[in-house]
């Protein structure tokens, strides 16, 4: 039981680094995409504290339709918390751009 969970620890740090290669990788490529090293420590803080949360939600919460609507409703927070700091949906002052 502890290596399924070791495994899943090691599946969410791999995909937060792979998902922030993404950027890393395109900046190489275009001036379109120009993160700054503080978007980078703050986009890896969303990432693992959002994979970290869903775990969370995973061990303690025994029924399936629960815990898909708690990682759901997490999942939906990751993604309004991002369009606000990369374009500012809802205008406040950590808005982006």
């Amino acid at each position: 039981m502890m290596i399924t969970k070791n495994k899943r620890l090691l599946g969410i740090i791999l995909t937060v680094v792979l998902i922030l290669m993404i950027p890393l990788i395109a900046m190489q490529f275009t001036n379109e995409v120009k993160w700054s090293f503080p978007d980078f420590i703050v986009a890896a803080v969303l990432l693992f504290g959002t994979g970290l949360t869903c775990e969370l939600v995973i061990r303690k919460v025994k029924k399936t339709g629960y815990r898909i609507a708690a990682c759901a409703m997490v999942l939906t927070t990751l993604v309004l918390v991002w369009l606000e700091l990369a374009v500012g949906i809802f205008g406040t002052p950590f808005a982006g751009n």
